[in-house]
């Protein structure tokens, strides 16, 4: 199928949601944590988490418009400043997705949904215990999107939990080991397999293909 623009505009809305938010690819399949000020937590999958830098290291995702329905993650983030993305494994993918329903702020996703709350000294977000890969974060800056009203969250990592097995001999993180899953759309979800690694890519080594 060739769609032009004028006919992905004229498409109904679901069709032209699930298309358009699965012609990117998988993506990163994370579940993000937040606390507001008066003790209620959130938890909430996201599928736009994106690498912005090293060196501070920082990471971004995409929070879609506010005032449109309540956005619990921005208003807790908003709040506390403070704030967990946690991997998603293949052996609690249904309970994350369902992180999607639009609650009730009194009404925690994570006793709704079967995931347990995991704290670390000295940072409030709770992050999901059932995860293995798990970072923390502090929010450094809102980045307003004029196009669509969307808004790029930054934060710098502040706490980073990696299991010791899935860092590599040349520091790569095997995310297989975990069963780290990816999502497309909204409501598919991949398992993950490594199939190759290469070296660092220099001018100088590339082959002849």
């Amino acid at each position: 199928m060739h769609y032009k623009k004028e006919e992905i505009e004229k498409m109904d809305r679901v069709k032209r949601l699930k298309i358009i938010n699965a012609v990117s690819g998988i993506k990163p399949a994370n579940l993000i944590g937040t606390i507001a000020d008066d003790g209620k937590t959130n938890v909430a999958i996201f599928s736009s988490v994106v690498h912005l830098g090293s060196d501070p290291a920082l990471m971004g995702f995409i929070m879609r418009p506010i005032g449109e329905v309540p956005r619990h993650t921005y208003e807790n983030i908003m709040q506390n400043g403070q704030y967990t993305i946690n991997h998603i494994h293949r052996s609690f993918t249904k309970k994350a997705h369902y992180t999607s329903a639009k609650l009730d702020r009194n009404d925690s996703e994570f006793k709704r949904c079967g995931l347990r709350e995991e704290y670390i000294s000295g940072f409030s977000a709770p992050f999901v215990k059932e995860s293995h890969l798990k970072i923390g974060l502090q929010f450094k800056e809102a980045i307003d999107i004029n196009l669509n009203g969307t808004i790029l969250m930054i934060g710098e990592i502040k706490h980073l939990i990696v299991p010791e097995k899935i860092i590599g001999e040349h520091l790569d993180l095997d995310l297989s080991i975990t069963d780290t899953v990816g999502i497309s759309g909204l409501n598919t979800y991949y398992a993950l397999e490594k199939i190759a690694e290469y070296p660092y890519a220099r001018a100088a080594d590339v082959p002849d293909f």
